[in-house]
Formats: structure tokens, C-alpha cells, sequence
């Protein structure tokens, strides 16, 4: 299978995940099969092309994280971090961070997820990359919340809001109108 296959083949996850409004908006799939067989085809297409490892690595580690698979998820997105610190690329770094949190996450381990989520805010901060402020701020807001820390929460959901509007991107402005709508409801009760 060529790289360019399987990409083609990714366009049914939009079908596939949703966010679950009832589990604090943690991303699930409708079809576990069909992400398990599209992480046997990455799994295929990364023993055949060494070239593409973080990108394959990156969609083997998401997908084994909506699976409800974190610990399969680890070694996959650790080695998307340690390729962006041999390459000394800042926005892998960041967004390997993100994942590696939200996989944390998912592994019932909260804390260590936020130490990652701030890490990659900070690097965002530090290194003048907005492009993915607004995803560490959210993951982190999504982590806050799932603590009960509703506040704290509201304003990361806040601050990337604000961002999200900069970059004039609907559906990630819904998706963070979405968190705020839920944070402010579970504030309420």
C-alpha cells in the first residue's frame, strides 16, 4: 500500500470519531473495527517505510487512544516526541505533547497529562507558535474539567476561544463553544 492510499483511506474517520458529550467531550469512535484495521494498515506501512515514521506513529498512537487503548498508544507517540527532539523541530515537539497528554489522559493519569498540555503551552509561547496555543489550551481545559476545576477550565476553554477566532476555523471555534457550554453547565450544577 502506498502512503497516499492510506491518506485516502483516513478520510472516513470524520465518519468514524465524534466527541462525547456525555464523557467530557472525550473523542470516541462509532466502529472499533475499522480504526483497528486502519492502525494494522499504518502498522503495515510503517514496517515498509522508515521515511514517514512520526507521521504514522502519530495516527497509530491517536487511534489506540480512541480505541481506549492508552498504554498501546505510549510507545508510539514517545517516539513522535523523541523524532522531534533529534530533529529540533519545535511544532512536532508541541504537537507531540498534546497527544502524549490526551493519551495520558485517557490512562486515568491527569496530572501528568497537564504537566505535558503547559509544556507544550509554554514551548507555543516561548518559540511565537500560535498555530497550536489554542490546542494545548483546550486539551488542558478538557483535563481541568474532568478534575471538576470548572474555573480554571472556563478560562483555558476562554483564552483558546479567542485564539480559534483569530484563525477563523468554524469547526474548532464550535468544538471550544462546545467545551464552554459544558463546563458552564457542569458549573451550575
Amino acid at each position: 500500500m502506498k502512503l497516499s492510499d492510506f491518506q485516502s483511506k483516513l478520510s472516513v474517520l470524520n465518519d468514524l470519531l465524534y466527541f462525547d458529550e456525555n464523557d467530557y467531550l472525550r473523542e470516541k469512535t462509532t466502529d472499533v473495527a475499522k480504526l483497528k484495521k486502519i492502525i494494522v494498515d499504518a502498522k503495515h506501512l510503517l514496517s515498509e517505510n522508515k521515511e514517514h515514521t512520526y507521521y504514522l506513529c502519530g495516527i497509530i498512537g491517536n487511534l489506540y487512544r480512541i480505541c481506549e487503548e492508552p498504554q498501546k498508544a505510549f510507545d508510539y507517540l514517545h517516539e513522535c516526541l523523541d523524532i522531534s527532539l533529534v530533529e529540533g523541530d519545535i511544532k512536532k515537539e508541541i504537537v507531540s505533547l498534546i497527544r502524549l497528554g490526551e493519551a495520558l489522559k485517557y490512562d486515568s493519569q491527569p496530572q501528568k497529562a497537564l504537566t505535558l498540555f503547559n509544556r507544550a503551552y509554554t514551548k507555543c509561547c516561548e518559540n511565537q507558535v500560535e498555530l497550536y496555543a489554542d490546542f494545548a489550551l483546550q486539551h488542558k481545559g478538557k483535563c481541568l474539567m474532568e478534575l471538576g476545576e470548572l474555573e480554571e477550565a472556563e478560562r483555558c476553554f476562554t483564552q483558546s476561544l479567542k485564539l480559534r477566532q483569530q484563525k477563523a476555523n468554524p469547526s474548532l471555534i464550535k468544538s471550544t463553544k462546545l467545551a464552554l457550554e459544558l463546563v458552564r453547565n457542569l458549573n451550575q450544577t
